[in-house]
């Protein structure tokens, strides 16, 4: 009853609500806001929440089970309740709508804004006037990077206040780096401040991916030290080079010509999404990482990029380009003068797949994690998804996927092999000699052995699986429903027949094909499935057609019947070793009248 009211409540405040666009919160028993979304029209957006129907996710339900209270903001426009509700995400981080799952910080490198400026590591920016580059994806990476940096150029690494007073005071006194070549005493007047601040001026344009300014500089000072003879010097300029080749020989150059960029892409799942970030500085890239994203209630890919972008830019990658490089447009109305670019082809498409690619290797690594960590929600969670995919009332833990193998309607087989929570179960998987059919009919073959496989477990009481994989299309899954119909099953086990193009799913009654989705789990385990079936039939294929042959040819031998053939192969073991055997070999199997024969054949003289 106390459910009832509460609905009945809520009904009666949504009644109440405008039409006119706005921001709405709801809020649980506590008054804590779990859920913020905007709307064009208050009044429908809320009341859809409130309406029975089978198209809502589990988690809407979860939702509208726990909403005590709604407010709501009414704004002027649809763009400003977009606004709006982000900037209430980003301060309330609400339960059930989208967020960045992990809180991880990235590494950057900072040329601090103070006198002779550090360059060093970072993981928090602040808006203190620094310039700031990165972020990296690995600290290895940054790492590398301020070693080059350290090797071409002389930085001071003290903390000491090197204003101008301080120095002309002179209470500062060179230290051990000063003696070993790398700082040139700024602390003691031993190198201007010009001098520093032009080598800092090549370094943030080696950090932004520009490194002509550094290699002209080295070049010349290379030449000079030549010309005047300081050959130690020249050799040290020289060393620099190559460390500026090798660096540069590790970037991962584009193309020049696209300057500046960023390029986001996404890959969503039921319950989490991965989003890859590039930034493209002169060409080169400068830096790259995948996050995660807890998916909320709203899991629309247009929504879900955007809140991508938005939090992943705010909270770690700084400003955004001008130009982003997208799978399809997010919602542009939080982006003011940001250009959104859509590739179909060229060098722009070739980094959105580059971007794709990190996508999915960090979303493989995460999966494999969770099994390793917790295999039954790996599990659970691998079979719900198959049982989405699919369309199934229940997880489909048990499968059975039929093959079948000929060679121009010789030596005719089939295989079935079972899959067990996903995985193969080998001591399960049959073989089948097709017995009723005569030539190449796939079809009868597919009917005879799902006949005999089903009748044997009717008979037994045995386990029936939860989902039927038939190799094949729309015929072969005809001709395999038809045998359940006739056994009773075609409501108790779910069939779906596999076509040529992988992704292609047939259902019975349905002349078109389903796509599977060609990024998600489910594909790679009817992808196992198939694999498995096809290589469990053509094995137990080629054994018979190979024996076969061999039988063949001995059966050409006259006076040499089945069970002689039996004993010679048990001997011998192949034909080859029959052929080379002699007189006596032969004649210690099936007698000397037997053996003459067999020698015979294989070693024909004029007479014979």
């Amino acid at each position: 009853m106390q459910k009832d009211e509460r609905i009945a409540r809520l009904k009666e405040q949504v009644a109440a609500l405008p039409l006119d666009p706005g921001v709405y919160q709801y809020l649980d028993k506590t008054g804590t806001v779990i859920y913020v979304g905007k709307a064009k029209s208050l009044r429908r957006r809320v009341s859809s929440y409130f309406v029975e129907s089978k198209e809502h996710s589990a988690k809407v339900l979860a939702l509208v089970r726990q909403i005590a209270e709604i407010k709501h903001i009414v704004v002027g426009s649809e763009s400003d309740a977009l606004l709006l509700e982000n900037s209430l995400i980003k301060t309330l981080q609400p339960r059930y709508n989208i967020l960045l799952k992990d809180d991880k910080t990235y590494p950057w490198i900072v040329v601090r804004n103070e006198p002779f400026p550090r360059v060093e590591s970072t993981r928090r920016v602040v808006r203190d006037g620094s310039q700031y580059f990165g972020p990296y994806a690995s600290i290895s990476m940054q790492r590398s990077v301020l070693e080059f940096l350290r090797e071409v150029y002389t930085l001071r690494t003290c903390r000491l206040n090197l204003a101008p007073e301080q120095i002309a005071r002179g209470r500062y006194e060179v230290c051990l780096q000063y003696h070993l070549g790398n700082c040139k005493g700024p602390c003691v007047g031993r190198q201007t401040r010009e001098e520093y601040d032009e080598d800092i001026a090549r370094i943030c344009a080696v950090l932004r991916g520009d490194l002509r300014s550094t290699r002209s500089w080295l070049e010349r000072h290379m030449t000079e030290a030549a010309a005047e003879l300081r050959f130690e010097a020249a050799a040290r300029y020289k060393s620099r080079l190559a460390a500026l080749e090798n660096y540069s020989s590790k970037s991962v150059i584009v193309n020049s010509s696209l300057f500046t960029l960023d390029v986001f892409s996404i890959i969503i799942d039921d319950d989490a999404a991965y989003c890859n970030f590039v930034r493209i500085v002169n060409g080169a890239v400068t830096g790259t990482f995948t996050s995660q994203l807890s998916l909320g209630v709203e899991s629309e890919p247009r929504q879900v990029l955007t809140q991508a972008i938005q939090q992943i830019s705010e909270r770690i990658a700084g400003r955004l380009a001008r130009e982003v490089v997208v799978p399809f447009l997010p919602e542009e109305e939080l982006f003011e003068g940001i250009t959104f670019t859509v590739p179909k082809r060229g060098d722009k498409l070739k980094l959105l797949e580059f971007s794709e690619k990190g996508a999915k290797i960090y979303r493989a690594e995460q999966l494999k994690n969770l099994e390793i960590r917790n295999p039954e929600r790996h599990t659970d969670r691998l079979m719900e998804a198959l049982r989405r995919e699919l369309h199934l009332e229940h997880q489909p833990r048990h499968i059975e996927c039929f093959d079948n193998s000929n060679l121009q309607g010789t030596n005719p087989v089939a295989a079935c092999v079972v899959f067990r929570d996903g995985r193969p179960s080998k001591s399960e998987y049959r073989h089948f000699n097709v017995k009723t059919v005569v030539g190449a009919d796939d079809f009868a073959t597919m009917r005879e052995i799902v006949r005999r496989r089903y009748s044997r477990l009717l008979e037994e009481g045995g386990d029936l699986p939860d989902l039927i994989v038939v190799d094949g299309g729309k015929g072969q899954l005809s001709a395999a429903y038809s045998v359940l119909v006739e056994l009773g099953l075609e409501k108790r086990i779910p069939i779906v027949g596999l076509a040529e193009r992988l992704e292609e799913i047939f259902f019975p009654f349905d002349p078109n094909p389903y796509y599977l989705n060609r990024t998600g789990e489910p594909l790679k385990v009817i992808t196992h499935l198939r694999d498995e079936a096809h290589r469990f039939g053509i094995t137990f294929h080629r054994q018979k057609r190979s024996k076969a042959f061999i039988i063949s040819e001995l059966e050409q031998i006259k006076g040499i019947g089945a069970a002689s053939i039996e004993d010679l192969l048990r001997k011998f073991r192949t034909v080859a070793r029959v052929r080379r055997a002699t007189i006596d070999e032969l004649t210690e199997v099936v007698g000397l009248s037997r053996a003459r024969k067999v020698y015979d054949h294989y070693h024909p003289t004029p007479e014979n």
